[in-house]
């Protein structure tokens, strides 16, 4: 005669052991989606500049300001109060050259310029 508690127990064991291994295929898909996009020679070459705030400033001002207000607390775009705490380099890299999310256009700052920019976002 089965038991249904023996039955009970593998079931509860499958159903940890299944959401482990989709845990572990989501964390191994992010951290190889971070690699991938940390070997770009663009991404690689902005991580290693030497940054400097007032420049990035300056960048802020022409190209973002617009949207984000002067100060970086929102007017048609988002506030960008402590956005280097909320989202990582790469994404906020991957958010100003992409043109993914309209109405932000696509941007192509030279790799010292997203470095300069990130430096200034930092400091928001």
């Amino acid at each position: 005669m089965d038991n249904p508690s023996v039955h009970s127990k593998t079931s509860i064991q499958r159903s940890i052991l299944a959401i482990a291994a989709i845990c572990a295929a989501i964390a191994l898909g992010y951290a190889a989606l971070h690699w991938y996009r940390a070997s770009d020679p663009y991404i690689h070459s902005v991580l290693t500049s030497q940054s400097n705030p007032d420049r990035g400033r300056a960048i802020f001002e022409i190209n973002c300001a617009a949207c984000h207000g002067l100060e970086g607390k929102g007017l048609v775009g988002p506030s960008l109060h402590h956005v280097a705490q909320r989202r990582s380099e790469l994404s906020l890299i991957h958010q100003v050259i992409s043109g993914e999310t309209p109405p932000m256009p696509m941007f192509q700052p030279k790799p010292q310029e997203m470095a300069d920019l990130l430096e200034y976002l930092r400091q928001l």
